[in-house]
């Protein structure tokens, strides 16, 4: 049988359209606390700019529901890489902290609204099924901004000036509206019944069938962002120089992982992906707690690629599966608030541990995370008696 078409026009500009949203968002990850800084910003004020972005993300993705209703996924997201663009260029023109935290909260709305509709399409756009491979590929465009952004963003801020670094963000963004632009793909706005209209907040978090996965996500994120956020001062303490190769090493290996991981998926489901990607990712915090030197801490870069290459995909697949055709918004709502619970309270908590046990010794915590993510996975696979919930399933389209 022959495979339906996966490299349409539409996927690949909707590819762009997420690669360029990132790239323009994670320049400003590592620079904006410096920006802060250079306006007289209190390490508590830093905090508050650093960390409000991540739930005015969350707040705006409890209205995916309506947005959809009303205009579709398409004009949500415009409106979402809009609230990004405005969000940037405020970033400059607006130089008290009290301006820069509004335009982070608006910059939180924008992001919330882009990703998560970004998504939605491009899930309607790939084949049934192609799609744990199509979303494997769709993530590439975040992982290489994930990986060059942020020193880009230093380079420019450092070198040039602050102008530079909000005109390279603005401009990455307005690259993303240009591609979905481009995308010419049709949607169906879901007419749903009335009292679908009045969900409760802990339904509009979570897409109700997403549960066992959106748990899955809260714990990844939690050991996902606190490799992200402390390796390098994991590193510093250690006294290992040039870290940032292990987000350059990583990358290769989730470009390695991601197409693989993609088809495995759609063959096998969704235990052959994530459990070995579990395990995988685990490795690499056993490693990273050992580290002395460089090349050590490249090779659990390598693990880290490959895990996470698998994990993040297949558990963003796994919940635009298990719901059907109209809800997959909502579904790709519920992803991305729980990765950014799990990623902002994780960090919240590791910090503070860190603080106390330093940053070496707090990845043992982060190890537990993964543990018990391992844990509850084989604990559902083999209690589950409709092993559906992670199998993909056609019936829902």
């Amino acid at each position: 049988m022959t495979k339906e078409s996966l490299w349409t026009k539409n996927f690949i500009t909707l590819i762009g359209t997420n690669a360029f949203l990132f790239a323009g968002f994670h320049c400003l990850l590592p620079t904006l606390p410096l920006y802060a800084a250079s306006l007289g910003a209190t390490g508590s004020q830093i905090g508050i700019v650093t960390g409000i972005f991540g739930f005015a993300a969350i707040i705006v993705r409890l209205f995916t529901d309506t947005g959809v209703r009303a205009l579709g996924k398409k004009k949500c997201l415009y409106i979402g890489l809009f609230l990004s663009i405005i969000a940037t260029v405020s970033y400059r023109v607006f130089t008290s902290i009290d301006m820069l935290i509004i335009a982070r909260i608006i910059h939180g709305f924008g992001f919330g609204l882009s990703t998560t509709f970004a998504a939605a399409i491009v899930s309607d756009v790939i084949p049934d099924s192609r799609r744990g491979e199509g979303i494997g590929y769709f993530g590439l465009g975040s992982t290489v901004a994930m990986a060059l952004s942020p020193a880009l963003g230093v380079m420019l801020l450092s070198d040039y000036s602050s102008v530079a670094l909000f005109a390279f963000s603005a401009i990455a963004t307005v690259l993303s509206v240009l591609c979905t632009k481009a995308c010419s793909a049709k949607e169906i706005i879901p007419e749903l019944p009335t009292s679908a209209m009045h969900t409760s907040i802990k339904n509009r978090i979570y897409e109700s069938g997403t549960g066992i996965p959106a748990i899955l996500t809260i714990l990844f994120g939690a050991a996902y962002g606190s490799v992200n956020t402390f390796i390098a001062m994991m590193a510093k303490q250690a006294g290992i120089a040039d870290a940032g190769i292990f987000f350059i090493v990583g990358t290769i290996f989730v470009f390695i992982s991601r197409p693989f991981g993609g088809r495995l998926f759609d063959s096998k489901g969704a235990f052959w992906v994530i459990l070995p990607g579990a395990f995988l990712f685990l490795g690499a915090l056993f490693i990273i707690i050992n580290a002395s030197t460089l090349p050590i801490l490249l090779a659990a870069s390598v693990l880290y690629g490959l895990g996470g290459g698998l994990l993040l995909p297949a558990l963003l697949t796994w919940m635009l599966n298990v719901v059907h055709a109209d809800r997959r918004s909502s579904a790709s709502a519920t992803f991305y608030n729980m990765l950014d619970i799990g990623t902002s309270g994780g960090i919240i908590i590791l910090g503070s541990l860190a603080g106390s046990v330093g940053y070496i010794h707090m990845y043992v915590y982060v190890i537990d995370a993964m543990i018990a993510f391992i844990a509850f996975f084989i604990l559902q696979h083999f209690l589950k008696t409709q092993k559906k919930t992670y199998v993909p399933d056609k019936t829902n389209d």
